[in-house]
């Protein structure tokens, strides 16, 4: 089976400042998530190596391998692709939209509500902070230790397909930060990709979760310029997967 591989950001480093630095994003991408692709292919050594999205449900029963780095590596993947240059992530579809107000009151009001889940108060230590889809197909918000993620069975808080996330590590911020995680994540907002998240929302709604491999990574390519490379390789295929997701 092919080994995962860490796929090439759909944007520079630099694309996302001033929400979020150029030098985290570098030891995030290319050191972080690195490793967590590395142990996961450690664990699967000589085995079948599924879609990473197929290792997320039975990640916990698994072993800490499958859920801390199979579930690094997928939340990571799926990370860059909500995120996309200010000002280029569009809004939420009117459906998306529609339905943040049915189930948090405003916009306004889900966001505070989401970064509440993320003050370290509430999420104490490293985690994440997601806006899931239900099998009643409603919206939740709900928060996860470490690298859990909504789609593990067993998973603390609410169960279901996410659409959003926030990555609340300190890695994630620290160097531009510090201990300030709730500036974070009211900068973080100006980055959200809502193009794709309405898309996921879509596929959420009739059952599928995010794939958030390299094949998708034309999804967050709205509006960016000057894709890297990532260990001599391209970001392969963005073109063609561009066109035939969204017609050229």
């Amino acid at each position: 089976a092919n080994a995962y591989e860490l796929p090439p950001l759909p944007y520079a480093y630099d694309a996302l400042e001033p929400s979020i630095d150029k030098a985290t994003m570098e030891f995030h991408h290319d050191k972080h998530h690195l490793t967590y692709v590395t142990n996961i292919n450690k664990a699967l050594e000589g085995k079948d190596q599924p879609p990473l999205v197929e290792l997320q449900k039975t990640a916990i029963q698994s072993g800490p391998a499958f859920r801390n780095s199979g579930g690094g590596a997928y939340n990571h993947n799926f990370f860059w692709l909500e995120m996309a240059p200010k000002g280029k992530g569009g809004s939420p579809s009117a459906k998306l939209a529609k339905a943040i107000d049915e189930a948090f009151g405003s916009m306004d009001d889900f966001k505070a509500k989401f970064a509440a889940a993320g003050a370290p108060g509430a999420r104490f230590g490293s985690g994440w902070v997601w806006l899931v889809v239900g099998k009643d197909n409603k919206l939740a918000i709900t928060s996860t230790p470490n690298q859990d993620n909504p789609l593990m069975e067993g998973v603390e808080g609410t169960p279901g397909i996410p659409i959003l996330g926030c990555d609340v590590w300190e890695h994630a911020y620290y160097l531009k930060y510090q201990y300030r995680r709730p500036d974070y994540i009211k900068a973080w907002w100006d980055v959200v990709n809502w193009n794709q998240v309405s898309a996921w929302y879509e596929d959420a709604l009739g059952g599928k979760a995010p794939t958030a491999d390299s094949s998708s990574a034309a999804a967050a390519l709205v509006g960016s310029r000057g894709q890297p490379e990532v260990k001599g390789k391209p970001a392969f295929g963005l073109k063609f997967n561009f066109e035939a997701q969204f017609g050229s």
